[in-house]
């Protein structure tokens, strides 16, 4: 556990003694369900995995579990960071067209009208 002035870290890894590491836990600290629902439905679309599914322990703590499980001797830490940058890039493609949009909206509403 952390102690005052220590970070308390953002990502753990959990993984069962003599298990392999296409199955694997990851914790994620101060996350929800936004973040666990669109993560697992990135990571799912890659065909090397398995199984990709998260849980909130309790709602009252602000952690996930979150569980891949790849076939083929695949790392489970590869589908996660394809997952993470994959969302990344969608989120960013969002909040630019969400920009240029308002952009748009803004200069149609200084223009004058007859």
């Amino acid at each position: 556990m952390a102690g005052e002035g220590e970070k308390k870290p953002v990502l753990e890894v959990v993984q069962a003694d003599g298990a392999d590491e296409g199955c694997v836990t990851f914790v994620m600290h101060d996350e929800d369900h936004t973040l666990g629902n669109s993560l697992r439905y990135m990571i799912m679309k890659t065909v090397d995995v398995e199984f990709c599914g998260y849980t909130i322990t309790h709602p009252s703590e602000s952690k996930i579990n979150f569980r891949i499980q790849t076939r083929g001797g695949l790392p489970a830490t590869e589908p996660l960071r394809r997952g993470l940058n994959e969302l990344t890039d969608v989120c960013q493609h969002v909040l630019n067209t969400f920009q240029a949009r308002v952009s748009e909206f803004k200069e149609r509403q200084e223009e004058p009208t007859d």
